[in-house]
């Protein structure tokens, strides 16, 4: 007779060596008992018993012929326990004794006795008539023999007690230890491939966890090659996963209630008992918690992703009340305040995701921080300062130690603080100092009054020519007011657009400009004019000096002398040195289109061009400054580092208007 080995305690270094023993405390069966302990001779009664094999048993019950003909010493039955009839002399089978066993063989399956042995003599025939045969079969109690001397069967019952205990430990332990591998947060990337670790050396197998189309963990990593097969045939058997399939491999399907197909399969080469499957289902229901959370959160990711990147989109269109609705909810009270300042980290593509997940997990609190949608380098940080002692500090240094932790080529710039509505310009600032970072020593280009060229201008000149050029619209408190408010906009954007922004009707944002225009002795359908008096309002609202500049009758400073400055110089060439490298005449089209009003048509007569050249040309002179030349600052760039590199265009025009100061 041959009985199937049952699985047990197995070192980690031997997965596939899977036999347990009886000594090694398997739960004990009628099985084991067959193979582990032959010195008892046990044999079953009938053939067809052999079936009752994998029943496990809790004891060995010891009682005589006499006790059990006269019900004595059986008032208490154990529930898995094995009766052995001591006594070797056969029933006289009267009616009588039949009676008895047959009562007592129903009493046994009530109270879930395992099998009823009886002692014979060696090469003797069992003693169960075939009545009582068939009534055990009909009740599911296995009937045995046995010719060993009752002194082999002396400390069986407490063996087996003392194995039962020995695996109910083992299984605390493990329960505890299972328990102990469930993770702090249920989204915890590795905490699935921890329990999988855990459940193929507690159960001494190889698991896999899988969907249709990926696998989600597996152990050892053989182990997806291994179960294959098995996976491969319930799909092609069309059979959803259960809690069985096969006799030494286990489906268990995750998340059976939803639709979702993340299935665990778990196989070694001995068979698994009860104890073991129910191990496996609990370890199978972590696993779905854990699967669950990962998708949920991944679809909370995936929203707050796509409300982060709205809000980002509403902030550069100056749309500050929509973003602050997406993030109402999202990040309450983040967007709710008048200024921000912008950082752009850049690095490796295939090292984006990981700076975006560092990054939130640093500053996430305290910033919006979005994957730019326009390079798969980038990493966009927008921080709302909240006061006017805030000036980013302490977000730019957990930048700075993350870029710094990232290494090269990751670089960081950052913009000055600008409010709120002009966001766009804070983006262009900061990847102009992005650009200046990434040939720096420390990779890092931050300064409160930015690093583009604003900041590089002679601070107190520039302040000076500034109030200069917009004294006539200063010298009325309430008129200032309304002009401070709506020229920035104004001038950027077409009116239409700017009302919109502004929450103002159209005819009074073209009211309001027409009326500085006429006091700046300016013409606002020149793009020379626009950026003057854009560069002058930026000048004094959002940058500050040490000492106010004094309006006197000395000559004023002029803007080519501004952009003079060294520092501007060195900007200037580094936009323009990559545009003069193409093999294309970029610049003599960017300087009749700044010439022309930033007008294409025009342009391209005077340039003898088409219409597409000139505007294949434009998008590449973009590309090498990394400027939008739909925006105004982006034309300002352009307009300023060719002044300052070619001569080319003038900007006497943009003095004209000084004069009304000068006295």
């Amino acid at each position: 007779m041959i009985a199937a080995r049952h699985a047990g305690h197995l070192a980690p270094q031997a997965l596939h060596d899977l036999v347990f023993d009886f000594e090694e405390h398997v739960m004990p069966s009628l099985g084991s008992l067959f193979t582990d302990k032959p010195e008892l001779e046990l044999a079953f009664a009938t053939s067809g018993s052999w079936c009752a094999q994998t029943v496990q048993i809790n004891g060995v019950m010891m009682v005589t012929r006499e006790q059990l003909l006269h019900d004595e010493a059986l008032s208490d039955l154990s529930v898995g326990s094995l009766i052995l009839v001591t006594s070797t002399s056969p029933f006289r089978l009267q009616s009588r004794t039949m009676a008895v066993l047959g009562l007592l063989l129903q009493r046994m399956r009530r109270e879930g006795v395992v099998g009823l042995v009886m002692r014979v003599a060696p090469g003797a025939r069992h003693p169960y008539p075939p009545d009582l045969v068939d009534q055990a079969a009909r009740l599911g109690v296995a009937l045995l023999t046995t010719s060993a001397p009752v002194e082999r069967w002396v400390g069986v019952h407490e063996e087996i007690q003392r194995s039962r205990l020995v695996l109910a430990e083992r299984r605390a332990s493990q329960l505890s230890s299972l328990v102990q591998e469930l993770p702090a947060q249920l989204a915890d990337a590795r905490a699935m491939q921890r329990i999988v670790d855990w459940v193929a050396q507690a159960l001494s197998c190889q698991v896999l966890v899988s969907e249709p189309a990926r696998v989600l963990a597996a152990a050892p990593a053989t182990a997806a090659e291994q179960l294959a097969q098995a996976i491969i045939r319930q799909s092609v058997d069309g059979k959803r996963p259960g809690t069985f399939s096969g006799p030494h491999t286990q489906l268990i399907s995750l998340s059976p209630a939803s639709a979702a197909d993340t299935v665990l399969a778990v196989a070694r080469r001995s068979p698994f008992d009860e104890a073991d499957l129910r191990l496996l289902r609990h370890a199978a229901k972590l696993l779905g918690l854990v699967d669950q959370a990962h998708r949920e959160y991944r679809a909370a990711s995936d929203a707050s992703h796509a409300a982060r990147t709205a809000a980002l989109e509403l902030l550069l269109d100056g749309e500050v009340d929509k973003a602050r609705r997406v993030m109402a909810n999202l990040a309450p009270g983040l967007l709710e305040t008048e200024t921000a300042r912008v950082f752009v980290v850049e690095t490796l593509q295939a090292r984006r995701d990981l700076a975006v997940r560092r990054c939130s997990a640093s500053v996430g609190q305290q910033a919006l921080v979005v994957p730019d949608a326009r390079d798969e380098r980038r990493v966009l940080v927008v921080h709302p300062i909240r006061s006017d002692e805030d000036t980013g500090a302490e977000v730019s240094a957990e930048l700075t130690r993350l870029v710094s932790a990232l290494g090269r080529p990751s670089s960081l710039g950052g913009s000055g603080v600008y409010s709120m509505p002009l966001l766009a310009d804070a983006l262009h600032e900061a990847i102009t100092a992005q650009r200046f970072a990434a040939s720096q020593p420390d990779s890092v280009a931050l300064s409160v009054h930015g690093s583009d060229l604003v900041g590089l201008l002679p601070q107190a000149e520039a302040q000076d020519w500034a109030l200069r050029l917009l004294h006539p619209l200063m010298r009325d408190e309430p008129q200032w007011e309304s002009m401070r408010e709506t020229l920035p906009a104004a001038l950027a954007y077409p009116y239409t657009v700017a009302a919109r922004r502004l929450s103002l009707h159209r005819n009074t944002v073209m009211r309001r400009a027409s009326r500085a225009a006429g006091l700046l002795r300016m013409d606002f359908a020149s793009i020379s004019d626009r950026i003057a008096v854009a560069l002058a309002m930026e000048l004094v609202t959002q940058r500050e000096v040490s000492a106010s500049p004094r309006l006197t009758g000395s000559e004023p400073p002029s803007l080519a002398r501004l952009l003079a400055a060294p520092q501007v110089h060195a900007w200037a060439q580094t936009l323009v040195r990559p545009i003069q490298t193409d093999r294309r005449d970029l610049l003599s089209t960017a300087l009749a289109w700044l010439t022309f009003d930033t007008h294409v048509e025009p342009a391209a007569r005077a340039l003898g061009l088409s219409e597409v050249t000139v505007r294949s040309h434009l998008r590449a002179v973009e590309n090498y400054m990394q400027r939008d030349l739909a925006t105004l600052a982006g034309v300002r760039d352009l307009q300023f580092s060719l002044h300052v590199v070619t001569g080319q265009p003038d900007l006497r025009a943009a003095q004209r208007g000084l004069s009304v100061v000068a006295c």
